[in-house]
């Protein structure tokens, strides 16, 4: 360690061009890696916000919420430990500017009984109380300037709800939700609502960890049963999105690593001469491998955290509408992965160190 140190600090434009290297591979694996996790985590947290064990929807819908539609009396069929009721109604609402001009925002209406457990955490502002109230995610307040007490309306409609109360981490299909009552999502999607045992709903959230999906809808023939992980990864456009930027960050990891490795290759061969000279003198090639895995590890250390200190930064930094997230899990999978590659790529060059002969590196 202490030859590596020293060697760096001699050299220290060269192995500063090589960190500068590694910080700009590694800033970009983790900054895209940030963008796809944050990415795919808008088409989920709404969902992940109830956990939940399973939910039911019809057998025709093939999993798509949009497409299943059932009575609340069919959704009495449901067996369970909990049961929540769920309306789900995508849809454009408006927002009116100070200067009398609308802007249109994609959003997605849940329909929900406030008194179940998939009633989220209200972090400002209230609950709902009537079918013109509305409890909306926070992006819409730090990305479109929407405040409590504003009202906003649905395109192509004169329905109009006030946002009473915000609740984080509530997207679904990267759309902000709405939570509403079952009657005014009724409303929404129908233009009529129905409390009644034939008002519509789309889906049955279920908690009950204790029986078989199949048991949770033994008393019907039109309803299935899913997991939450298997929903979530059949949510349209969910599983294509995250197989494409999960081969695409797989690939960039690989080729990252590879040019590192390849870089301190080429930096071990540049230094044949001076190991023959310290072979001449009597250090072992044990020794000068030690150093050569030291100095590496060194270099990939520094660069690597520089790396991660510029993403950690940049994302305090990004504006609201970008989908950044940030999971410590898959950072310290990369960080151990590029180490290690860059450590391998040392040792694959220690078989030049120990091949080296004396006289002819010198001569």
């Amino acid at each position: 360690m202490f030859l590596a140190w020293k060697e760096i600090k001699h050299s220290k434009t060269r192995f500063a061009l090589i960190i500068g290297v590694m910080i700009l591979v590694s800033y970009l694996v983790y900054f895209l890696t940030g963008l796809a996790y944050g990415l795919a985590q808008d088409n989920r947290t709404s969902v992940d916000k109830w956990e939940a064990d399973a939910i039911v929807l019809t057998d025709e819908s093939n999993t798509n919420i949009n497409m299943s539609m059932m009575t609340i009396k069919q959704a009495e069929e449901v067996t369970a430990d909990e049961t929540a009721l769920l309306g789900l109604a995508p849809s454009v609402i408006r927002k009116k500017g100070e200067t009398g001009e609308s802007s249109k925002i994609n959003a997605t209406f849940f329909g929900i009984d406030p008194d179940e457990f998939i009633m989220p955490e209200v972090i400002d502002g209230r609950t709902f109380e009537n079918d013109d109230e509305v409890v909306a995610d926070i992006s819409l307040k730090e990305e479109e300037g929407i405040k409590l007490g504003d009202t906003v309306q649905l395109a192509g409609s004169d329905k109009e709800v006030e946002v009473v109360g915000f609740t984080e981490n509530a997207k679904f299909n990267v759309a902000p939700v709405l939570y509403t009552t079952i009657a005014s999502y009724q409303e929404v999607r129908f233009e009529a609502s129905d409390n009644s045992e034939n008002g519509r709903i789309n889906a049955v959230v279920v908690r009950d960890s204790s029986k078989s999906l199949k048991d949770v809808v033994a008393d019907s023939d039109d309803l299935v049963a899913y997991s939450i992980g298997d929903y979530i990864f059949k949510i349209p456009g969910y599983s294509a999105q995250v197989l494409t930027f999960g081969l695409m960050i797989g690939f960039l990891i690989v080729i990252a690593a590879v040019v590192i490795g390849i870089f301190i290759y080429v930096l071990t061969l540049q230094k044949t001469s001076m190991f023959g000279v310290m072979k001449a003198q009597g250090i072992s090639s044990g020794y000068i491998a030690k150093s050569v895995v030291a100095q590496t590890f060194l270099l990939s250390a520094i660069g690597v955290g520089i790396g991660l200190i510029l993403t950690v930064i940049t994302s305090f930094v990004l504006p609201a509408a970008v989908p950044y997230s940030t999971n410590w899990l898959f950072i310290a999978g990369i960080t151990t992965l590029l180490i290690v590659v860059a450590v391998l790529g040392a040792l694959f060059s220690v078989r030049t160190v120990v091949k080296i002969d004396p006289l002819e590196a010198i001569g």
